[in-house]
Parts: structure tokens; sequence; C-alpha cells
């Protein structure tokens, strides 16, 4: 169609290594179509990472990263995943006399919860659903709730209410990354992340990442994988080479500079 132009986009997803006194390099490139969840290829980057022997004991991610269902398949990989969980968004929590699910106790040995009135559930199932995590469903019926003074600061529902709540290996390690995230030793640790932000910023800014010189996800991946080949060995250079210093400005560069003109990409060299 005449004057018509459509943009394609694409997502990349950047794997480094962070080791103190190491070369970070990049160890990972994934390349998806821009409407799949972050989450949604973390398992495909983990599975690549496994079959090189690179699987990390630790991997530091984004929040968009860490939901509870890559959390319980990173933790079957013998991963500790780390990165910011969200907070429970459920309206009880969001208003100040709501009962939310942190109000409940939960008993995991006798199977059973005591909601914050005091009553108790043994109402206790636990499910599956195929790409999901597992989740335990507990449920205080409509004759405990009905007569309770505080059902309107709990549930809305006149069946009673119910509490959803990971499994007690995913809930531990749900409960520690929201307890340990605030603290300075859990920022400090994941302060690291922050490192691949520079790492997007260098395949942006210095080797045109935003822009896709083929058309395709395939081929759109070949660039990016090309772009990261390219960046280690810079780093490996530069590593290799520590008093090695960038080479001075032409003289038409500096021509260009004084006048703030643009230089092109590729006169920059080092």
């Amino acid at each position: 169609m005449r004057g018509y132009t459509r943009w394609p986009g694409y997502l990349i997803h950047v794997t480094e290594t962070c080791d103190d006194g190491a070369v970070n390099l990049v160890t990972d490139v994934a390349t998806t179509v821009a409407t799949i969840k972050d989450s949604e290829a973390l398992g495909d980057i983990h599975s690549r990472l496994g079959q090189r022997g690179l699987l990390p004991a630790e991997h530091l991610v984004d929040g968009g990263y860490a939901t509870l269902g890559q959390l319980h398949a990173a933790h079957r990989q013998q991963i500790a995943l780390i990165g910011p969980i969200g907070n429970n968004s459920s309206w009880q929590k969001r208003a100040n006399t709501g009962f939310a699910r942190t109000d409940f106790t939960i008993e995991f040995d006798k199977h059973q919860v005591t909601c914050p009135q005091g009553k108790i559930s043994g109402n206790w199932l636990e499910t599956e659903s195929p790409g999901q995590p597992p989740t335990v469903i507990v449920k205080l019926n409509e004759r405990q709730c009905d007569p309770c003074p505080s059902c309107a600061s709990c549930t809305r529902s006149r069946e009673g209410r119910s509490v959803n709540f990971p499994p007690r290996h995913l809930h531990e390690l749900q409960q520690g990354n929201r307890e340990h995230q605030d603290h300075p030793h859990w920022l400090r640790a994941y302060g690291s992340r922050s490192g691949v932000e520079g790492t997007v910023a260098e395949f942006v800014g210095g080797h045109g990442a935003r822009r896709c010189r083929y058309h395709g996800l395939a081929k759109t991946h070949v660039q990016h994988v090309l772009t990261a080949v390219a960046v280690n060995i810079e780093r490996l250079h530069n590593h290799a080479r520590p008093d090695h210093r960038d080479r001075q400005t032409t003289a038409l560069q500096q021509y260009l500079i004084t006048r703030e003109l643009p230089i092109p990409r590729w006169w920059g060299g080092h």
C-alpha cells in the first residue's frame, strides 16, 4: 500500500556474567516479538545456558522476570532467582482496614489456615495447571464468614473467603525475597544487575541495535548475536590490554566536533 509504513518491534534479552574481578561477558542473547512478556523468555534462556554448562547459581533479573512461576522453575534447576517481587495487589491489601492474605496464619503441617478473627479452615486443596506454578486454595465457607462482624473488610463474596497461596517451598521463597529486597545487603548485591543496563546501552549506542538491518525475527536475532560477539571481543581486547588508550581524533573529526556536526558511528575507533 503506497504511503503506508509498518514497524514490527522486537525485544532483546541479554544475559551476562557479573563475577567480581572478571570480565563481564555476554552468555546469552534472546530475541522475541515485542508482545512477549519478559517472564516468558526466561525458561528458554535457562535451557540454553544449561546446554552450554553456564547455568548460574544466582541469576539477578528485572522485576518483569521474577514471577512466582519463574521462581518455581528456577528453584527446580537449583538457580536462586533474585529480583524484586511485587506486593499483593488485592483490594484487601490496598484498603487500610482490609484483611489481606498476609493477615491469615498458614499452618502447612496441619493443612489449615486461621483467619484474623480466629476461625480455622481445613478445606485445603492443592492444584497445578500446565505452565502454571502449583497453588494451594483454602476456603472458609459462608457459615463461618456470614456472622463475622469483619466480613466486609475480608470478602465481597456471599459464599465465604478463599485464600490462595503457593506451596511451602515457593511461599518461603516468595516471602524471603519480599522481606530481603528492602535490606541494604540485598540492595548492594542486586545492584550488580544494573551493569546489564550499561550493556544494553552499549548494544544500542555503540552498535546500532535499536534498528534492525534485516526483516524478520530470525535475521534480527542473528544481528543481536553478532552484536553480542562484537561486545565480547571488545571487552576481552580491553582486558588483555589494560594500558590501551583510545586513539586521538583526526583533524576532520575534530573539525566536526568543534562545530557540533554529527560524526558517523563508523568513524569512531579504538
